[in-house]
């Protein structure tokens, strides 16, 4: 087992690019990664992406919490760490292993649209759908914030330690500084002219009009203030009062207003609902469902392959791509058309098992699918008038974050949380975090060729995602815990991990760190400067278009066994701690 520090070194941004090296085709033979063992534990694990949001989540599980615990501290400290990716100010899903009743269950802790957003919400007055980015910045994208209520329902549900104390490291860290890391340092530089949108956001990340510079010291003392008030009055104290006046106030004052009221942050609810699980070679892959897509893909994906042997075939067979491409990209067709808040929307069953063999039959020839479209899933009650969707545009980009933990008493957690698009909405609230643009995730057009898109904006409705936190069990206990950011691609990443370890008997770490090739839609993206590119030349030859491209998830992994062992994806600045 190694010691905290350890890991730290292991998956600092030395090791980063060593790991990187270690793909690369010159540095290595075909595509399975040489990265350094998986960390090692007996009792528990977390794996997150920063040191110090996984050294406050290992505190709590030394001191005898649940992973519920260490999520609240983990998800408190990452907002103020990578406040790019997640926080306060956005939303979340988590699967939860319960090792007690042996039961696995699923809170939506999604943003919602406001009551006063109408399908149109993203339409100019010329009725054409806006620019991602003119959308995304200002007030107009943002949803209500879900993630504070997540933390404290799951706290409510399976938290043993004191709520107040769970905040501890985060108010620290707030009040006395951070170190400000590479990554965070080198994406405030890259976003600067949007981050100077909002005067308050500028103040924060751009002081004396400088983007926060590698190293230095930031420190957040109106967070500090915000978390104090949840520790102390729990989420009343966000969802309504003055935070939530002043959540309200940025939103409608930012300089493209937004429509959040004080009476959508005071009608927010977390839904637990049913996990999705699909089978896989003997194992059930189980994760979130409507509103998020992670889930349902996923498992099609694995579904339409599990005829196949990938196994056989290992992770530098082009044909083992060409099946692993092909599904992804039915996968999406179907999820372009039918996946939505199921709230508002019938969703048809698209893991049905006949229906997927009927799927998985067009995977059988040679070459690259020339057309994919969307199916004729069953549903699961007799229509008389069945939905006839459109496809929407609802454009996607990478950001988020991944939690994986595992405590002592064998209970395992995978939380997906987002503020969407790097920094958000750019809209610094009063409270010292960040402001989602989760609306954007909704389709930008409300109807196709006359047929109205599932996934349009409608009020309080919950916006599809791509999130996908997994839990793959066998024999009802859980043998993996695994997720991703990445915006769509997410789903791409999940799946070829869990194949990686399953199929191509990769460890965790290796698995994570595996190169990236990801097909939504027709384009093969392979991931620049690993050992994929060498596969450019034979799926270019199966009828694929190819694109070289940085791949930069987040995958943070726990495989549960005799011992647990975890992952973190070398790509970012995680670690995986475990005693």
């Amino acid at each position: 087992m190694r010691t905290a520090l350890a890991l730290m070194m292991l998956t600092s941004p030395a090791f980063a690019q060593q790991a990187a090296d270690a793909v690369a085709p010159e540095a290595a033979t075909g595509l399975s990664p040489e990265v350094a063992a998986p960390v090692e534990a007996q009792d528990w694990m977390v794996a997150a992406a920063n040191p110090l949001a996984a050294e406050a989540g290992a505190e709590v599980l030394r001191a005898g919490g649940s992973a519920a615990d260490a999520m609240v501290a983990v998800q408190t400290v990452l907002g103020l760490v990578e406040p790019q990716s997640s926080g306060l100010g956005g939303g979340a899903f988590l699967v939860w292993y319960d090792a007690e009743t042996g039961e696995l269950t699923t809170l939506d802790g999604r943003e919602t649209a406001p009551a006063a957003a109408t399908p149109t919400l993203f339409l100019t007055e010329d009725g054409e759908t806006m620019g991602f980015f003119d959308a995304v910045v200002g007030g107009l994208s943002v949803g209500t914030p879900g993630t504070p209520m997540l933390m404290e329902e799951a706290h409510r549900r399976w938290g043993r330690a004191n709520w107040p104390d769970l905040f501890d490291a985060a108010i620290g860290h707030a009040e006395d500084g951070f170190a400000v890391s590479p990554r965070l340092a080198t994406l405030v530089a890259e976003d600067a002219e949007r981050l100077s949108s909002d005067a308050a956001t500028a103040d924060y990340f751009l002081p004396d009009g400088e983007p926060i510079a590698e190293g230095s010291t930031l420190r957040n003392p109106a967070y500090a203030e915000t978390l104090r008030a949840l520790a102390e009055r729990g989420t009343d104290a966000f969802y309504e009062g003055e935070i939530a006046e002043g959540i309200v106030a940025a939103v409608r004052g930012a300089a493209q207003p937004g429509l959040l009221s004080l009476g959508d942050l005071a009608a927010y609810e977390v839904i637990e609902r049913p996990a999705v699980c699909a089978p896989y070679r003997g194992h059930d892959v189980c994760g979130m469902g409507p509103p998020s897509s992670g889930g349902l893909t996923v498992g099609q994906i694995l579904a339409m392959i599990e005829p196949y042997e990938i196994g056989e075939m290992g992770p530098d067979s082009p044909e083992a791509w060409r099946l692993i491409g092909d599904a992804s990209r039915l996968a999406f067709a179907d999820r372009g058309r039918y996946m939505a808040d199921s709230d508002f929307v019938p969703v048809p069953n698209l893991l049905d098992a006949q229906y997927l063999d009927l799927r998985a039959d067009l995977l059988a020839g040679d070459d690259a699918l020339p057309e994919v479209s969307a199916g004729s899933p069953p549903w699961e009650h007799a229509m008389l008038d069945l939905p006839d969707w459109g496809d929407g545009w609802t454009p996607s980009m990478p950001s988020t974050s991944h939690i994986s933990i595992v405590d002592a008493e064998g209970n395992a957690l995978s939380m997906t949380t987002t503020i969407e698009n790097g920094f958000g909405s750019r809209v610094l609230a009063p409270g010292g975090f960040l402001l989602n643009n989760e609306l954007t995730d909704f389709s930008f057009s409300t109807h196709e060729d006359d047929r109205p898109v599932a996934n349009r904006v409608e009020p309080r409705k919950r916006p599809r995602s791509s999130m996908a936190p997994t839990i793959v069990m066998r024999d009802d206990a859980p043998v993996m815990v695994v997720g991703s950011p990445g915006g769509s691609r997410i789903i791409g990443y999940v799946a070829k991990t869990i194949i990686a370890h399953l199929d191509w008997g990769m460890d965790v770490q290796q698995a994570v760190a595996l190169p990236h090739l990801v097909n939504r839609f027709g384009t093969y993206d392979l991931e620049a400067g690993t050992a994929a590119e060498a596969l450019a030349e034979p799926l270019t030859e199966m009828g694929y278009e190819v694109n070289l491209r940085d791949l930069t998830s987040g995958l943070h992994a726990i495989a549960v066994g005799e011992t647990l062992t975890g992952g973190a994806d070398p790509r970012r600045e995680g670690v995986a701690i475990g005693e």
